[in-house]
């Protein structure tokens, strides 16, 4: 076996969430990889394991020191691959962060083309919005859709969301075809988030702020009230694009102008960047770049 240090076991052990996982990943006897970090611990006084018989996690210390010993070996391997001329081959976890839906149409299979294309590489997908700190909570790439707030980490813009205002064809029924943007403050609407409902609504020039009966952070589940008549939602072409085909849903005011959210990449700042980052990126943008996500 490679020599690996205890480090290098004590993330894999945080990694795979127990020590018979972390054995198993490095092919050696959990009763090593147990010793090896319980030396570490000793090392520098502090216990790094919360240990059980089926998952072991990382104390608070653990962790903190986890994610910087992470950035650490990563930023570590990708000089030695610079050097060695390796560079281009992924290798190691990567983890990547991206809303829920749009993560499963789009940044999915990416994943999976890499994960196909390099052995020596693992790959884990977060859905959600909740992931702002990616050096606390050891991700790699944040997939952003939406302008983006000031910050010390690198992005790289992929494409655009354009969005289209929706109603199903039985809501139109009950409640009449707007024919003016004024018109929409009569209607009841289906928002993705508190944020959008306190701000309005922005069509070309005009903001408007229509009832609210919905607040969902989920595009399949504003969807589905979408299709049952709850409301009307200015949402991502993409999600609504089969049903508008199928006539079940339709475009309302298509005429109108609809503001397309950017998509980006985010990830922090190296000196020198892990392959498995560039390629991800280098994926995407070769499969998406420049393109419209509809």
């Amino acid at each position: 076996m490679k020599d690996i240090s205890n480090e290098q076991i004590f993330v894999k052990v945080v990694e795979s969430g127990s020590f018979k996982g972390a054995a198993e990943l490095l092919n050696i006897d959990p009763s090593l990889v147990s010793r090896r970090v319980s030396n570490l611990e000793k090392k520098l006084n502090v216990k790094l394991m919360e240990r059980s018989t089926k998952q072991s996690v990382p104390t608070e210390q653990g962790n903190l020191f986890f994610q910087g010993l992470k950035k650490l070996l990563e930023e570590h391997n990708a000089l030695e691959s610079f050097i060695s001329g390796t560079v281009n081959t992924p290798s190691g976890h990567l983890k990547v962060t991206a809303p829920h839906d749009f993560g499963a149409e789009f940044v999915a299979d990416v994943l999976e083309t890499m994960s196909e294309k390099y052995s020596g590489l693992t790959v884990e997908l977060a859905l959600g919005s909740h992931f702002e700190d990616l050096l606390t909570q050891g991700i790699d790439v944040a997939i952003r859709v939406g302008e983006l707030s000031d910050s010390n980490m690198i992005c790289r813009r992929i494409g655009n969301v354009p969005r289209v205002l929706v109603a199903s064809k039985g809501y139109i029924e009950k409640h009449g075809m707007p024919k003016r943007i004024q018109e929409l403050e009569n209607h009841r609407f289906i928002y993705y988030t508190k944020q959008h409902v306190e701000s309005g609504i922005t069509i070309g020039t005009k903001t408007i702020k229509p009832q609210c009966k919905f607040v969902i952070n989920s595009i399949s589940a504003i969807k589905q009230l979408v299709l049952r008549d709850k409301g009307l939602h200015l949402g991502p072409i993409w999600a609504f694009k089969q049903e508008i085909e199928a006539g079940e849903v339709v475009s309302v005011l298509p005429n109108e102008k609809y503001k397309s959210y950017p998509m980006h990449a985010l990830y922090l700042s190296r000196t020198y960047t892990p392959a498995k980052i560039r390629c991800f990126i280098d994926l995407l943008v070769e499969r998406y770049g420049g393109s419209d996500f509809s």
